[in-house]
C-alpha cells in the first residue's frame, strides 16, 4: 500500500498514511462513517478537523469531509458506505468494526483508513505490522478490556458479589464481549446479570432490571450507542447508587 498523504485523526485513531487518488481533483474528499452520533463525537469531529489542517488538508479550502452517523444503527452502515462509494470519496475513514467491514465489503480500491477493536478478529487484516489491501488503521482494544474493567469494578465494590451487566446485543462483537466477560465473571466468582439494551428508551427497564436483582455494581459493556448515551447512562447509575465502569 503507498502511502503519500497524512490523515490525522485523534480520540484513539493515530495518524496515518493513506493513498493519494484522483490527482486531478483540487479538493480531497473524505468519506467519515461512525455507529455513533453527532452529538456525542463532537469533540472528536474537531480534533479531526484539526489534524487534517495540521497537514495542510483545511475543510472549505483543498479537503471536504463527508460525515455519516449510524445513530447506533449499525444495519445503517453498509447503505452510508455504499453512498460515500458512489460520491467517489478519496479516503474513507471508518470509526468502529462494523464500518470499517462494510467499507470494506463495498470497495477494494478507495483507501480505508479504520480505527476497531481488533482488526484481525474483525477480518479487516491479517497483519497489524502489514495491513493488506486498501486497508490501514489502528487497534482501540476496547473489547478485548472488557475483562480487565470487571477486575477495576471490582478494586472500586470488593465486597460486590453480583454484578448487572449492560449489553447492546447490535453490536457485531456482542458474543465475544458477553463471552470474555462472562468467562472472567466464573473465574472470580462473580454471579452476572446481563440486560440487553438497543435504545435509550429501554436504559430505565434495564436498570430496574439491575436493581431487582439486587446487583452491586454495574459493568456497560464497550459500545458506540452507549457512548453516545454516557451521561444518560452515569446519571441512570447515580441515581441508583450504583459503582460502575464503563468504556
Amino acid at each position: 500500500m503507498r502511502r503519500r498523504d497524512v490523515l490525522g485523526v485523534t480520540a484513539g485513531v493515530a495518524v496515518w498514511s493513506i493513498v493519494a487518488r484522483a490527482q486531478h481533483r483540487t479538493t480531497r474528499v473524505v468519506g467519515f462513517l461512525s455507529s455513533s452520533t453527532l452529538t456525542s463525537y463532537a469533540p472528536f469531529v474537531a480534533t479531526f478537523v484539526q489534524g487534517l489542517a495540521e497537514t495542510g488538508y483545511a475543510t472549505g479550502e483543498n479537503v471536504a469531509i463527508e460525515f455519516r452517523w449510524a445513530e447506533g444503527n449499525y444495519d445503517r452502515s453498509p447503505e452510508m458506505i455504499d453512498d460515500l462509494v458512489s460520491r467517489k470519496v478519496d479516503v474513507i475513514v471508518a470509526h468502529s468494526d462494523s464500518s470499517a467491514r462494510a467499507a470494506k465489503k463495498a470497495t477494494s480500491t478507495i483507501p480505508i483508513v479504520f480505527g476497531a477493536g481488533d482488526p484481525i478478529a474483525a477480518g479487516l487484516v491479517t497483519s497489524l505490522a502489514r495491513p493488506t489491501e486498501n486497508l490501514t488503521g489502528v487497534s482501540i482494544l476496547t473489547t478485548q478490556l472488557n475483562p480487565k474493567r470487571l477486575d477495576f469494578l471490582l478494586e472500586l465494590a470488593p465486597r460486590a458479589r453480583a454484578i448487572g451487566f449492560l449489553v447492546n446485543p447490535n453490536n457485531p462483537n456482542s458474543g465475544i464481549i458477553v463471552r470474555d466477560v462472562t468467562q472472567a465473571a466464573v473465574e472470580r466468582d462473580i454471579q452476572l446479570h446481563i440486560v440487553n439494551a438497543v435504545s435509550a428508551s429501554e436504559f430505565d427497564n434495564a436498570f430496574a432490571s439491575f436493581i431487582e436483582a439486587q446487583v452491586n455494581a454495574l459493568l456497560v459493556g464497550n459500545d458506540p450507542f452507549f457512548f453516545s448515551q454516557r451521561e444518560a447512562l452515569v446519571k441512570l447509575a447515580a441515581r441508583h447508587a450504583l459503582p460502575a465502569m464503563y468504556e
